[in-house]
């Protein structure tokens, strides 16, 4: 692993999940030691740990954490406190289906120990949220390969939100498109959105990708069609937080627009997330539970009041890009194009 790569999340030496507090970035590096499962709840619904795979990580440790921590004597009392932490984990945040993947290959891997001794359990249930972290991170170096291979040398590339290490296991998806294709020795530009309300592109994006080296300028939501009309952009890659059985895909807010704009520009818009982000049960975007955040993030965004007390608001966290807005779609398996069903459900269950 280079000396750089980001851990947003491991199993801390003490037994505790070590979370790197993203609300704190870029200007301040500050670990959160979570000894308790509401801890771990904390953390993923106040955004302190963020992205669909490395809230999956964070719950898969969260359920590792309750089943060290538990004084159950038996191995139904500890099947039935673990039940309770991967609803009450679940209950966090709605969007982001690798959350509710990582919770189920939990509860299916205790239901496999429960005929051992309630140790041994414990040590499984480490072992395993570790291995879904370490998997993380060998889907999305593939999902870097196979993303570059799309980068032309010179080209532009204008991404949204976070979809880079701290929003995964430490490499990224989106973002690590661009990893692969810059340590390959493409030339390459990076445009990041800013990410209103809360800033995620301007926080955590740029830095991100000022500690590779890679050329970033930051922009605002709004220049990103001025940026297009100019010829600046010749590529946008997004991550996801779920993507339909049809292919339409949830991202941040404002991910929509994009693509949009893309194609009213002939600009390819593609989406790179690993197939744990695929949910064959969800049949389309509308589907998708869309989470609504609280209205202080938008009108006392980081601490100062920019609207009128009382005023109304509407802050949904996720908007669906259609498929049909979608050059294609980037995983571990390689790139998916239209029609999505079939592609998307080759994918998962190759």
């Amino acid at each position: 692993m280079s000396e750089k790569t980001i851990r947003p999340v491991s199993w801390g030496e003490n037994g505790t999940v070590r979370i790197l507090d993203q609300t704190r970035l870029p200007l301040e590096t500050v670990y959160k030691e979570c000894a308790q499962v509401g801890d771990v709840w904390e953390a993923i619904k106040s955004l302190r740990v963020r992205g669909a795979p490395a809230i999956g990580v964070a719950a898969a440790f969260g359920i590792a954490l309750v089943a060290n921590r538990s004084n159950a004597q038996s191995t139904d009392a500890l099947l039935g406190e673990l039940d309770r932490a991967a609803d009450y984990l679940a209950s966090s945040r709605p969007t982001a289906v690798n959350l509710f993947w990582a919770l189920d290959r939990m509860r299916a891997r205790a239901a496999e120990l429960a005929q051992k001794p309630i140790e041994e359990m414990k040590r499984g249930l480490t072992e395993e949220a570790q291995a879904i972290l370490d998997e993380d991170d060998q889907l999305c170096r593939a999902i870097g390969e196979h993303g570059a291979a799309l980068i032309q040398s010179g080209e532009a590339v204008l991404t949204h939100c976070n979809a880079g290490g701290l929003a995964t296991s430490g490499y990224g998806t989106a973002l690590a498109v661009m990893f692969t294709a810059h340590s390959q020795g493409k030339r390459l530009e990076v445009y990041a959105n800013e990410t209103r309300p809360l800033l995620q592109g301007s926080r955590l994006t740029t830095w991100e990708l000022m500690r590779a080296n890679i050329p970033v300028t930051l922009i605002c939501d709004s220049m990103a069609a001025h940026l297009m009309q100019s010829g600046k952009v010749q590529r946008v890659v997004t991550g996801a937080d779920r993507i339909a059985a049809n292919g339409d895909a949830a991202n941040k807010i404002g991910t929509y627009g994009l693509a949009v704009l893309a194609k009213a520009h002939d600009i390819p818009f593609h989406v790179a997330a690993p197939t744990t982000t695929i949910d064959l049960s969800t049949p389309t975007g509308g589907d998708i539970p869309i989470e609504e955040r609280a209205a202080e993030e938008v009108t006392e965004g980081f601490g100062r009041r920019t609207a009128p007390p009382g005023v109304q608001v509407y802050s949904p966290a996720f908007d669906v890009t259609p498929a049909e807005l979608i050059a294609s779609i980037i995983t571990e398996k390689g790139e998916h194009k239209a029609p999505y069903g079939p592609a998307l459900k080759e994918a998962v269950q190759s």
